[in-house]
């Protein structure tokens, strides 16, 4: 085997190592490096239709790459919408992720805090890819009972439109987040969030006229 061979068959690994992936940003990048080497590969030993595909491949990968990575904290193309806590939708995506949302949030307790909940759901089209449930503690404190982001927005952070994009905290009293402890792979840093014991806390701004916590 030559290492022109290693090349070709490096480039077709990576194409199919892609499509195994569950997160689409990391799906979209593995997928436009295979491309890329495969372009070479194919070019090298001069077969111009699969050069022409790879291409295009490519500038697709490109295209999507490009606009994941400018809407990622884009309010606009996110949606967050309240839901009650006894919502059948809800209910049914908790018991969908169950499993993962154990394995991100150890600590979940479904049945603790219930009646003090508020339930969000972060939305990008018409998909749910984020639940956050929020128990108020009195003060204006909002403790984080569940920050859940699906597979194939991790790369992402939703849960931003939730704490400091959106006005849904501040609009109802709410002047300070907290998380639980023990959290899995926390991205609250990224936001803004400070690092108090084993928790983060983030104060959120009192915007006027802001309505009381219910």
């Amino acid at each position: 085997m030559t290492w022109l061979d290693v090349i070709g068959w490096t480039g077709s690994a990576l194409l199919v190592w892609s499509l195994l992936q569950t997160r689409i940003l990391r799906l979209r990048a593995l997928n436009l490096i295979g491309c890329l080497v495969l372009i070479g590969y194919n070019a090298a030993v001069r077969v111009w239709p699969m050069v022409g595909l790879n291409v295009v491949l490519a500038v697709i990968n490109l295209h999507y790459l490009r606009k994941m990575i400018t809407t990622r904290h884009d309010e606009r193309a996110y949606a967050v919408v309240e839901v009650g806590t006894d919502d059948e939708f809800l209910a049914h995506t908790l018991r969908v992720h169950a499993a993962e949302i154990a394995r991100f949030n150890p600590h979940f307790d479904w049945d603790a805090g219930w009646a003090q909940r508020r339930a969000f759901l972060i939305v990008h089209d018409d998909e749910v890819v984020g639940v956050v449930l929020l128990r108020h503690t009195g003060n204006g404190v909002a403790q984080v009972d569940l920050d859940y982001v699906t597979q194939r927005y991790r790369d992402f952070t939703p849960g931003e439109f939730v704490y400091r994009r959106s006005r849904f905290l501040t609009d109802r009293g709410f002047r300070r987040v907290v998380t639980p402890p023990g959290m899995v792979a926390p991205y609250y840093g990224r936001l803004g969030f400070r690092r108090e014991g084993d928790s983060y806390v983030l104060d959120l701004p009192a915007p006027d006229g802001a309505a009381s916590a219910r």
